[in-house]
């Protein structure tokens, strides 16, 4: 996929998911100022983007993303890792959890 499919394919989750007008949906647009999105949105947004890459994502990487042109990297980094056969991350087990 190129970017600008990514962009779009990113813009289009947004768009669906949040009932936001696409053609406001710009790469500088902030995903919790400018979208008014919240961390509960950010974990639906990161379930849509698994189907598109395929991956698991890392959530130490998730939490960092702040605009749309990030995710789109975001997306672009999982789909070339994909493509290496790059393992997925493991989820992380909080602190205490097993003993």
């Amino acid at each position: 996929m190129t970017r600008e499919e990514i962009y779009s394919e990113v813009v289009q989750i947004l768009a669906d998911s949040f009932e936001l007008d696409a053609a406001s949906i710009k790469l500088d647009s902030t995903l919790y100022e400018d979208l008014d999105l919240d961390s509960i949105d950010a974990v639906d947004i990161f379930v849509q983007l698994r189907d598109l890459t395929g991956r698991r994502p890392d959530p130490e990487v998730a939490k960092q993303i702040r605009t749309v042109d990030e995710l789109v990297t975001f997306v672009e980094n999982e789909i070339a890792a994909a493509e290496r056969g790059d393992p997925e991350p493991q989820p992380q087990m909080p602190p205490g959890a097993g003993t």
